[in-house]
């Protein structure tokens, strides 16, 4: 063999070698976890300890005397949550946060495709200043909404008041009415919470092919059988996903009871998530609030794995 082939040869790339190669992915894998490093270590800290820690507590009679001695809790094993459906105003708490969804969630999801559907075929002009407008309230401070809201329905010198006594009437107090106040913080919460789901719809609406729409125009179709045969069949992924996200954001209600009414009159606004607050914060029932916590998370579990099983089953 020459000088020559032989150098060609010997400067001909070989295959890989097996060691080279592991060495390489070990180096990218060790760059990976030193970069998720920082996220994992606040993800440990603030996240998943507390809620191990809580899942503990829900088991002790954990108190305001254990917050600096906490392994002198007594453990009591499943006490806290028997105690639960024995106690009254926890289920009245229950029964309120499903009055809150059950009425709360059909409405959101109701008005805000009626809006999507507007602001994107029905409305021309000053669109993107009624998509503003509607989405407003999302970043606005829930303090500024609860200040507005509680003016606009105060019943001796709230706006409502004044319109109804320039018709010669009476306003109600909504807020210091039981048979109201739900039903006032419920309006409050879809006024706030439209603009999200209006943005979905919105998205979704304008991810429908025009040919479709079209072709059922030229087949006749009218805009009722357009909304009920095209749109929300085509939309039905959003439809649950905003379902989804907007039960279990309902399931959680705290600040519109707690700045409004601070969960009155007679607790016909007290919610879970508020009681629960009352509980570990006002009264130092750091166990009893933790299994309140959990028996929600429970809940909020169980409804959101159902609704996507639906959403599972009718996109296939």
């Amino acid at each position: 063999m020459s000088t020559t082939t032989r150098k060609a040869a010997d400067a001909a790339p070989g295959p890989r070698r097996p060691g080279r190669r592991r060495g390489s992915l070990g180096v990218q894998h060790a760059a990976g976890w030193l970069f998720s490093t920082p996220f994992l270590v606040l993800f440990a800290v603030f996240m998943a300890f507390p809620i191990v820690a809580t899942l503990l507590m829900s088991f002790t009679d954990f108190g305001l005397g254990n917050v600096t001695r906490p392994l002198d809790a007594e453990f009591i094993g499943f006490e806290n949550y028997t105690r639960l459906f024995g106690d009254e105003r926890f289920l009245k708490s229950l029964f309120n946060t499903a009055y809150f969804v059950v009425v709360g969630v059909p409405l959101t999801i109701g008005l805000g495709l009626l809006v999507a559907v507007l602001l994107n075929n029905g409305i021309d002009r000053a669109r993107t200043f009624f998509r503003v407008g509607f989405y407003a309230p999302v970043v606005t401070s829930i303090v500024a909404v609860a200040v507005v809201w509680r003016f606009v329905l105060d019943p001796s010198d709230g706006l409502v008041a004044g319109l109804a006594s320039e018709a010669g009437l009476t306003a109600p107090d909504f807020l210091g009415s039981e048979a109201l106040a739900m039903p006032s913080l419920i309006a409050m919460a879809v006024w706030r919470n439209l603009g999200t789901v209006m943005v979905l719809f919105i998205a979704g609406l304008q991810a429908i092919p025009t040919e479709v729409r079209e072709a059922a125009r030229l087949d006749g179709a009218g805009p009722w059988q357009e909304l009920r045969r095209i749109t929300i069949p085509l939309l039905r992924p959003t439809l649950l996903y905003a379902s989804v996200i907007t039960t279990i954001g309902y399931l959680n209600v705290f600040e519109e009871p707690f700045v409004m009414t601070q969960g009155g009159p007679s607790d016909s606004t007290l919610t879970v998530s508020l009681n629960m607050y009352r509980e570990g914060f006002n009264f130092f029932h750091l166990g009893y609030a933790s299994a309140m916590a959990y028996v929600l998370f429970v809940v909020i579990m169980g409804i959101t794995v159902l609704q996507l099983r639906l959403l599972k089953d009718n996109t296939r």
